[in-house]
């Protein structure tokens, strides 16, 4: 292996560079239901385009694609291919047939996948309306029972349902600001949070599987399970593949980083807000209260399968204000710990008795981190030291001795590697006896030979890193960096070789853990006893010790004064011993006296919560190079302006969240400003005409201001000409001055005309404007030659310019939901476009010189109007992903030149109407995944490539499919659709039987109402761990796969036979779906053999008439849907480990006893026609649902009665629904 030096070298030169946005996602991310002739012309229209705006994928319900009575195969697809589903009650919802399917629909999707979820919004409804306690909703449904008394009970139980959760109420707000709750809301859920890993990843397989085996995922008990380790050595690694690796499993997931750091600064609110925001998905105030959070997590978690992860926790006390208890967490959550140290942990020792931990014990499962194996040590240090994965002869002997030095730490693997790249042998030996001198166990001697290497500029830069800078993004220190003289980008760059620090996600500086806790302790040794001689106070009280004790030296360069500073009034004379100070951070406080002569050498101020009246004189911040201001009330005359805005050194200013700034101060002494960010301030900002001065600015965003207002200065009379605004006038001359701009981001206005001026722009690297109200780009945007990103999310632009094709540095394109339909022919001069985004425009064909995009990468075409590809697209010799699904105007013969497409991986052509593939798909040799799901027209599959991972087709393609057998690297198969009707193809028997050949498959589906298939033995599929298939006749499957975790059957028509089931030793979930049989006998059909089945559902089984539950002592869940069977359901008093149990749209009339199932947590019973509740005694921690039941005359006293003595809070119970 070659070291990838050069690139990373890349991107961390890059990281200096200004960035624009980005933007990925899933097919569609938000479906939005509603009643047109309610809402559409004024609060969806705006919460659609706000959506859009802000880089969603929105599918919008439009009446023009609903036909007949039945939901399409368009909007099915809509509803489940999306992550999140707003639907928006109206007082006329109900009335509308359409929207009752859809919101059903939603709630069965929502109920069967753990990442999807819905957010109410009641737009003029009360929830009661929508629950069915008033005759708004009430008449409506009994209206529909006429022509859909089938269906109304189902929709009634889906709009109590959906009442239930906790929305969004218009009532007295105003449509922004309950657009924007949404908007902010919507992106958090859809935010993804992974985890990056490390590049080189060696000998970390077993124990990601050895921690797997600890938090026994498939159970449901919660379990807590603690990685413990010395540092350095992988703990967080090892708990973010974790992470990673089983995040999508869990109803919310939160990982807490350095939570003893943010203990030390007094954040555990921080922390506590964190949490609740990751896992429920909004922001809840809890006062700064430690107790109120707590309180909050042990209620909102109660009910919820979360994964946690608390990261380097080193005190009881910590644990106990994040994950005190297992009953503040739903069944199935897992609590992952990371600390050095597990002297903290309640944990029982051996033969301890009557201890008040006792019980509590079993929660912390323990895994104690080893050193890492010699060959993957010496690997991982030769990656890094040499750029290959074994050392050459020459260097063989001393490699193996650093090696064993380091004692198997990786991190010290890396870090001391990294610092011998291209060092000379002398070096080598040198290091090596330097690490003879260190105690084996003693990891920061080891680390602090590499930060001895270090030249003085390079030392300082790391101990700010280490004290201040970890998490932030790396423009902020840079100035301040060179003001102080330094040479940042070189100093850092080589940091980043050494392994010291790296640059992650958004150009973010990053340092483990342990080289932070360096950095921090060669500062504290600077003087142990001494803060005030140190020079930098990171800590809190320590540095406002340090101030208000007047114990400050000139040693102190940097500063930290948060969180408790909020009170106080700091003075000229406790500066004053500060003379060297170059850093300061304050969040509230402020500052009394005359400051001349004081902080004359500051470079960086950060103040947070400042006040409005600023009580300092004198205060001439001359170095002054970083200037950031937040979270105030200051105004366009705070008296700060003058005595800051002053310095020829200001590089950054950052002003955010600051309502009453209604107009910038005169930016004109800040002539060599390179970085203005205005986000969130007065909706009606105005910016002073002096920012048309700033000649060296890099970078200007403005955002978070839904309108300009009609006083905006000469550069916003040029640059954007609100269309609401024909007073407004252009002075051409104002853009000029802005000649050094790289980056422009415009967001949340209303843009209406961007002015030809702009080309004058000639330095512009990255331009993003969001507005609806923009509908043209100017000819001169084609002068910007240096343009590498153009970012038009959500615009309402209808054609480009012809000089769009003279952009030939133009990288990426983004015009997601643009109006536009066509594309200029000049676009096939994009020579450089990697990745070009057309999805929801509305683009009607593609112009034949697309196919000289030679670079093109990515190319997004879903939801728009194409109608053929062109053949040219057969010369995107580069392309690797090709998105065009729910293209429904997609026609006719995909060009046979996509043959050519030797990089191809993706292909996505699902919910179109192609009619055929060209024979040529075989020669596409990279392709890993063809999507095919919902193309009906389809005629025949031609022969394909042996590189396929996945592969979905509809299931009327099975009668005329070629034998696919020799798809041997094939993981997923999906075939699910609707049964074919045409006589051809319903004559004889599908052909399925090359399935039995694919031996690498891990998820198959073969869905298809009532088809017999023809029989087949799937046991020779060893790895196969998901099985949904229709199941007409069991015997048809002649064998499982003992590898089986879920399995799914369809029309069961024949009796199943106990040896279908007696190899699935591993089978957790089994459902019967739409169940054929009149008579299901679940101990004779399955014994005792799946001893591992946790959950077993029977649905929509119309027929069944008896219904008898096994006695499996294991199982944990069980939901039986739409069973018109006798009055019982025998067998589930004995089911001793049911946690969960369902009854809905069933005929059940009497429960059994069910006092014995002690760990039932949650019951549910829906529109059954309950006699009685029979004596429950369910514990403190179920949840009893009893909805729509009590037909029968003498149900209402017994459950008045039932609910004096056995109802607790939580329940919810209503009879009369």
């Amino acid at each position: 292996m070659k070291r990838k030096r050069d690139s990373a070298d890349a991107a961390t030169m890059s990281a200096f560079a200004d960035d624009g946005d980005s933007s990925s996602g899933a097919e569609f991310e938000v479906f939005l239901s509603f009643r047109g002739p309610d809402t559409r012309l004024n609060f969806t229209d705006s919460l659609c385009h706000s959506l859009v705006k802000a880089g969603i994928r929105v599918f919008r319900d439009n009446e023009e694609i609903r036909q007949g009575e039945k939901i399409g195969d368009e909007l099915l697809h809509a509803i489940r291919s999306s992550k999140i589903y707003l639907p928006i009650f109206s007082r006329d919802y109900a009335s509308s047939m359409w929207c009752l399917r859809e919101l059903a629909h939603m709630v069965e999707c929502s109920s069967k996948a753990e990442d999807k979820m819905i957010l109410p919004i009641f737009y003029d409804v009360d929830p009661n309306d929508v629950k069915l306690k008033t005759r708004l909703y009430l008449d409506a449904l009994e209206r529909h029972e006429e022509k859909f008394d089938h269906d109304v009970p189902q929709w009634k139980e889906a709009l109590t349902e959906v009442a239930r959760i906790r929305g969004l109420a218009l009532k007295d707000k105003g449509h922004g600001e309950i657009i924007n709750t949404i908007v902010d809301e919507v992106l958090t859920k859809l935010t993804k949070r992974r985890r990056n890993l490390p590049e080189h990843l060696l000998g970390i397989d077993d124990q990601v599987e050895a921690i797997m085996d600890l938090l026994n995922e498939g159970s449901q008990d919660v379990r807590y399970v603690v990685i413990h380790g010395m540092g350095g050595i992988g703990k967080t690694t090892l708990a973010s593949a974790v992470f990673n690796r089983i995040s999508n499993k869990f109803e919310g997931y939160s990982f807490l980083s350095d939570v003893r750091e943010s203990a030390q600064h007094g954040r555990i609110v921080d922390l506590q807000k964190q949490l609740l925001l990751d896992i429920l998905g909004t922001s809840i105030e809890i006062h700064n209260s430690v107790d109120v959070g707590i309180n909050i997590i042990s209620e909102r978690f109660r009910n919820k399968k979360v994964l946690v992860v608390l990261d380097d926790v080193d005190q009881g006390d910590q644990l106990s204000k994040l994950a005190r208890k297992s009953d503040w967490f739903g069944l199935g959550s897992k609590i992952i710990i990371t600390t050095r140290d597990i002297n903290f942990l309640p944990i029982k020792e051996e033969g301890e008795e009557n201890s008040r931990n006792q019980g509590r014990s079993k929660e912390f499962k323990i895994y104690e981190m080893a050193e890492m194996d010699s060959s993957y040590a010496l690997k991982l240090f030769s990656q890094h030291a040499l750029g290959m994965d074994s050392p050459p002869p020459q260097y063989e002997d001393i490699s193996l001795k650093i090696t064993k030095k380091t004692g198997g730490l990786p991190l010290a693997l890396e870090v001391v590697g990294s610092s011998l790249f291209g060092k000379s042998r002398t070096i080598w030996k040198d290091t090596l006896k330097k690490l003879d001198s260190v105690p084996k166990q003693e990891v920061f001697g080891k680390l602090k030979i590499s930060f001895d290497m270090l030249d003085p500029a390079q030392r300082e830069i790391f101990l700010d890193i280490a004290c201040y800078f970890v998490g932030k993004e790396i423009f902020r220190p840079y100035y301040k960096w060179k003001a102080s003289g330094y040479f940042p980008k070189s100093e850092v760059l080589v940091l980043t070789r050494m392994s010291l620090i790296k640059i992650i996600e958004t150009n973010k500086l990053w340092m483990h853990d342990q080289l932070r806790d360096l950095g921090r302790e060669i500062v504290r040794r600077e003087d142990i006893d001494v803060p005030g001689k140190r020079s930098r106070l990171w800590l809190p009280k320590v540095a406002l010790d340090v101030v208000r004790m007047k114990e400050g030296t000139d040693n102190v360069v940097a500063l930290r004064l948060t969180g408790g500073s909020k009170v106080y009034n700091f003075t000229s004379e406790e500066f004053s011993k500060l003379p060297n100070l170059r850093f300061l951070e304050l969040e509230g406080g402020n500052l009394v006296g005359d400051f001349k002569n004081c902080l004359s050498k500051l470079t960086w101020l950060s103040w947070s919560d400042c006040p409005s009246e600023l009580n300092a004189t004198n205060l001439c911040l001359e170095k002054l190079a970083v200037l950031e201001l937040s979270g105030s009330d200051i105004t366009e005359d705070w008296a700060g302006w003058k005595q800051f805005l002053v310095s020829e050194n200001l590089k950054v200013i950052h002003i955010a969240r600051c309502p009453s700034l209604k107009r910038t101060p005169d930016f004109s002494k800040c002539e060599n400003l390179k970085r203005l960010v205005l986000r969130g301030c007065s909706t009606s900002l105005v910016v002073d005409g002096s920012l048309s001065k700033l000649e060296h600015l890099k970078h200007l965003t403005i955002a978070g201001a839904p309108w300009l207002g009609s006083n905006h200065s000469d550069l916003f009379r040029t640059l954007l000409l609100g269309s609401n605004h024909s007073d407004l006038f252009a002075v051409p001359s104002a853009l000029g001055g802005l000649r050094s701009l790289s980056t422009l981001e415009i967001k949340e206005t209303h843009v209406g005309e961007l002015h030809h001026s702009i080309g004058e722009m000639t330095r512009l690297k990255y331009l993003s404007l969001s507005s609806r109200s923009l509908t043209t780009l100017p000819d001169s945007i084609g002068k910007l030659k240096f343009l590498l990103e153009l970012d038009l999310r959500g615009t309402g632009i209808t054609e480009l310019p012809h000089s769009i094709g003279d952009l030939k540095m133009l990288t990426k394109m983004n015009l997601f939901g643009a109006p536009m339909k066509m594309l200029p022919n000049s676009i096939g001069g994009l020579e450089s476009l990697i990745e070009l985004n057309l999805e929801y425009t509305r683009i009607i064909e593609l112009p034949a010189c697309i196919g000289n995009l030679k670079r093109l990468e990515i190319l997004h075409l879903s939801g728009t109007a194409l109608r053929v590809l062109p053949k040219t697209i057969g010369m995107l010799e580069n392309l690797k992903r090709l998105e065009a699904s729910c293209c429904q105007n997609l026609e006719g013969e995909i060009p046979s030149e996509i043959g050519g497409l030797c990089c191809l991986r993706t292909i996505n052509l699902s919910w179109s109407n192609i009619r055929r593939l060209p024979a040529t798909m075989n020669q596409l040799s990279h392709l890993q995944q063809l999507h095919l799901v919902g193309c009906h027209g389809l005629e025949q599959i031609p022969e394909l490539p042996v590189s396929l991972k996945e592969l979905e087709f509809p299931p009327h393609l099975l009668w005329t499919a070629p034998d696919l057998s020799y798809l041997t690297t094939l993981v997923n198969l999906h075939i699910t659709g609707r049964t074919p009707q045409s006589l051809e193809f319903i004559r004889g028997f599908p052909k399925i039987e090359w399935i039995e050949e694919l031996s690498s498959l891990e998820r198959l589906e073969v869905i298809m109402r009532d088809v017999t298939f023809p029989p087949i033995n799937l046991a020779t599929l060893s790895r196969l761990r998901v099985l949904k298939i229709t199941c007409v006749e069991p015997r048809s499957l002649m064998g499982l796969p003992s590898s089986l975790e879920e399995l799914c059957l369809f029309d069961v028509k024949w009796p199943m036979e106990r040896s279908l089931f007696s190899n699935l030793t591993n089978l957790s979930s089994l459902e019967l779906r739409n169940c054929r049989l009149r008579e299901v006998e679940f101990d004779d059909v399955l014994g005792q053999q799946p001893v591992k089945l946790r959950s077993l559902g029977v649905t929509s089984s119309e027929l069944l008439e008896r219904l008898s539950m096994p006695t499996l002592k294991g199982l944990q869940r069980l939901i039986v849907y739409n069973y018109p069977g006798p009055t019982e359901i025998q067998g589930v008093e004995k089911l001793e480990s049911l946690e969960s149990l369902v009854i809905l749209h069933s005929c059940l009339r009497r429960l059994p006893d069910l006092s014995e199932l002690k760990k039932l947590s949650r019951l549910s019973l829906l529109y059954c026609p309950l006699q009685n509740l029979p004596d429950l005694r369910l514990q403190d921690t179920c949840r009893l649902t009893v909805i729509g039941c009590g037909i029968s005359p003498g149900f209402d006293g017994n459950y008045k009665e039932w609910k004096e003595t056995y109802g607790h809070g939580g329940d919810v119970m209503n009879s009369q629904l």
